[in-house]
């Protein structure tokens, strides 16, 4: 039985169990004995406790499949193609395929948590610069005013009442402002966050865009992989489909899978239901003819992997302008609502 107090490995551990292990078994050491030494090996608890744990079931059934499984701690994904390499004695090959694998998620992991993160810094920045104008500037602007004998007016006394409260109502400013920021870190730095928006940012279409070229990358990468290892076009269909998370490519990766049940050809199934397109979709069709499917799919996955970069490269560029411009333009609002009253206020004088 998994111990309940494993957390799910990250895939950058993932990565690094899968290198250990592949370089052990292509030594001809067996899984238990590369458990054993990547147990005594182990410095922290909670990869003492996942080892353990894989070891003690691994001992009981002989299946390293089982014993991954037991942890509770590792992907589908990565626990179905370890029971893939055991049934066709590719396991070592399976390994370091599967190491290679996690190193790219890892990489697109971190090539989108950068792409958040500066947005989510940005915004908290505003903010703050936002609420100092309207809480401390503009209440020193009113007093200029009533020296003036004169009070705000239109867009400026919204600002200031707006300042007023939040001054009066400490508790629950801060209590917004705690909230706000809470919702930023949710959607911008946890997965069930990250997919929300995700789903929300679906409706743009770079954002649709960008999606779609996550999925395909992962589903070309996961082809790729359970193809090498021997498996049916049916089978690697049905176990590359479960790394998918965009539900419109999901929906037609489905159709796809009903479409090779039923007798058709991979190939023209994945033009047909548009899961590859222009040039990638001419290589599928020569991968097909010439029997080398996996390495084309390999070649596909890593021609998106470049396009993702270079698209998120892109956002992240454009998002820092943007962002400097809303700042710049509400500043602008804030200044220039108190400053041209005033001006007119002395020009009387």
């Amino acid at each position: 039985m998994a111990d309940k107090t494993l957390t799910p490995l990250t895939n950058a551990e993932i990565q690094a169990f899968c290198s250990q292990m592949s370089m052990i078994l292509k030594s001809g050491i067996s899984s238990t004995e590369g458990l054993s030494i990547m147990l005594d090996d182990a410095r922290n608890t909670e990869e003492q406790n996942f080892l353990k744990t894989a070891l003690d079931t691994l001992n009981m059934t002989g299946s390293l499949y089982e014993a991954m499984k037991a942890t509770g701690a590792c992907p589908d994904y990565f626990i179905y193609m370890i029971q893939i390499g055991e049934q066709t004695g590719t396991l070592d090959d399976v390994m370091n395929s599967l190491s290679d694998y996690y190193a790219k998620e890892d990489s697109l992991s971190q090539t989108i948590r950068t792409a958040v993160s500066y947005p989510l810094i940005m915004i908290i920045m505003m903010i703050a610069v936002i609420l100092i104008l309207i809480t401390k500037v503009m209440p020193v602007f009113n007093q200029v005013f009533h020296q003036l004998g004169s009070d705000m007016t239109g867009i400026s006394r919204g600002f200031l009442n707006m300042g007023i409260f939040l001054n009066n109502h400490v508790v629950i400013s801060t209590a917004i402002l705690i909230a706000l920021v809470v919702l930023l870190f949710f959607l911008f730095r946890t997965s069930s966050g990250q997919k929300k928006l995700q789903s929300f940012a679906r409706h743009f279409g770079v954002m649709r865009k960008l999606s779609e070229k996550i999925a395909a990358r992962r589903f070309a990468d996961g082809m790729a992989l359970t193809l090498g290892s021997g498996l049916t076009p049916q089978d690697s269909l049905q176990l590359s489909l479960q790394l998918v998370e965009d539900s419109d490519f999901l929906t037609r990766l489905n159709a796809c899978e009903d479409a090779v049940s039923a007798g058709d050809d991979l190939c023209d199934t994945l033009l047909k239901h548009h899961i590859f397109s222009g040039l990638y979709a001419r290589m599928a069709s020569i991968g097909a003819k010439t029997g080398a499917m996996d390495e084309v799919m390999r070649k596909i996955s890593g021609c998106y992997e470049e396009e993702i970069d270079e698209q998120i490269d892109g956002l992240i560029a454009a998002i820092e302008p943007t962002l400097v411009i809303i700042l710049s333009i509400i500043v602008g609002i804030i200044l220039l609502s108190v400053m041209l009253p005033l001006v007119s206020i002395m020009a009387g004088f």
